[in-house]
C-alpha cells in the first residue's frame, strides 16, 4: 500500500502500518476503501463486536490517509448488567491503538418485549442526536455480507415486498443523517480475523446464542442451509437482481410523484390528484408511503395493512377522512389532501 497522496507524504504510525503488512488484511481494506467513497467527515458505530472492531480500524486508517476527523461512538444499550464494563472496555483498547471513542448511554426504562428492534432504533437515535451536534452527516456501520443474508431470510418471513427483501443497502438515510454500510460486500469470517490480529480484542454478545431472537434462528437456518448447499455467490446475484427490479420501481415511484402531485411549501401540504391511484399497486403504495413520511416528518414507513386499507378506500369513494403516520388524510373533490397532524 501507498503511504502517499499526490501532494504529501502521509504519517500512518507505524503499529497500525504494521497490520496493513498482513497480505489479507490489505486486501480487506482495499475492498473497503473502493466501498465508502468519502471526503467529508464521519462517525463510527462501535458496539465491541468484531464487524465493529475491524470496521474501527479500517476508518481509522481511511480517515488518516485522506484527512478526515472522524468521531467513534460506543453505544451503552445498558441491557445487560455488564453492558457498562463492557464500553468502557472497549474504548480502552481502541485507546490504545490511538482510536479516540465516546460513549453513548441508553438512559431511561427498557423494554420487555421487541428488545433488539427497540435497541436498534434507540441506537440510531443516540447516534443522530451527537452527530447533528457534531456537525456530521455520515454515520458508519458495521453490517456485512451475513447480515445482508439474514434481513433478507427475516423480511421473507415478515411478508415484505420487494422493497423490503433488499432494504440493508450500503447507504440510506434515517434522521437526515447518511447510514453508510462499506462493509457490506466483506464476510463476517474475514471481519473476525481483522479484529483478532488487530486488536486480538472483540466482545461476544451473549445474545447472539440466545434463540428467541428471530435473528438468531435465521442465523441457524442459514447455517443448515449453507450445509445442504445453498450458493453463497447465486444468492447474491439474486439480490443484485431484485436490486436492479427495485430502481426500476423506484423510477416510476418518483415519476408519479413528479407528475401527480402538488406540494406546498406554505401550509406543508400535499395535494394529490386522481391518476395518482391509477398506476400499479406497488407503485401507488410506495408513492403514498413517501408522501405520508415527507408531511408527517417520520423516519419509518407506516404500517403496511392500514396504508393498503386507506389506498383501497379511495381507490373505492369510501375515504373521506383517515389519520396515520402523523398525517391527516381529506378527500376534497376529486383530490387527496395530506396535512400534518397537530
Amino acid at each position: 500500500m501507498s503511504l502517499k497522496n499526490s501532494s504529501a507524504k502521509i504519517k500512518i504510525p507505524k503499529f497500525l502500518v504494521n497490520k496493513l503488512k498482513n497480505k489479507k488484511i490489505d486486501q480487506i481494506y482495499k475492498k473497503f476503501e473502493r466501498s465508502l467513497k468519502i471526503n467529508e467527515n464521519f462517525a463510527v458505530a462501535v458496539s465491541g463486536g468484531p464487524d465493529s472492531m475491524a470496521l474501527a480500524f479500517l476508518a481509522k486508517i481511511y480517515s488518516i490517509k485522506n484527512k478526515i476527523v472522524p468521531k467513534f461512538f460506543i453505544v451503552d444499550h445498558n441491557l445487560r448488567t455488564d453492558s457498562a464494563k463492557e464500553a468502557e472496555l472497549v474504548k480502552k483498547v481502541l485507546k490504545r491503538f490511538s482510536i479516540n471513542s465516546e460513549i453513548l448511554k441508553w438512559r431511561g426504562k427498557k423494554p420487555s418485549k421487541n428488545i433488539q428492534s427497540l435497541a436498534r432504533k434507540k441506537r440510531y437515535e443516540l447516534l443522530s442526536k451527537r452527530c447533528e451536534k457534531s456537525k456530521i452527516n455520515n454515520i458508519l456501520l458495521g453490517h456485512h455480507q451475513d447480515d445482508l443474508f439474514e434481513n433478507f431470510f427475516i423480511r421473507l418471513l415478515r411478508g415484505s415486498g420487494l422493497k423490503g427483501l433488499i432494504s440493508l443497502d450500503m447507504k440510506s438515510k434515517i434522521n437526515n443523517k447518511n447510514l453508510l454500510r462499506p462493509l457490506l460486500d466483506q464476510k463476517k469470517k474475514d471481519l473476525e480475523f481483522i479484529s483478532k490480529f488487530v486488536f486480538d480484542f472483540y466482545v461476544k454478545d451473549p445474545s447472539n446464542e440466545n434463540e428467541k431472537y428471530q435473528r438468531i434462528k435465521i442465523r441457524k437456518l442459514i447455517e443448515e442451509l449453507k450445509t445442504n448447499g445453498l450458493d453463497k455467490k447465486k444468492f447474491l446475484k439474486t439480490i443484485k437482481n431484485l436490486k436492479d427490479s427495485n430502481s426500476v420501481v423506484n423510477f416510476y415511484v418518483n415519476e408519479n410523484l413528479i407528475e401527480n402531485t402538488y406540494f406546498s411549501t406554505h401550509s406543508n401540504k400535499l395535494i394529490i390528484n386522481e391518476k395518482f391511484f391509477q398506476q400499479p399497486h406497488e407503485i401507488i403504495f410506495r408513492s403514498f408511503s413517501d408522501s405520508i413520511k415527507l408531511i408527517g416528518k417520520k423516519h419509518y414507513s407506516v404500517r403496511g395493512k392500514k396504508l393498503d386499507k386507506i389506498i383501497y378506500d379511495i381507490k373505492r369513494n369510501e375515504l373521506f377522512r383517515a389519520t396515520i403516520g402523523n398525517c391527516i388524510i381529506e378527500k376534497v373533490n376529486q383530490s387527496i389532501i395530506i396535512t400534518k397532524e397537530h
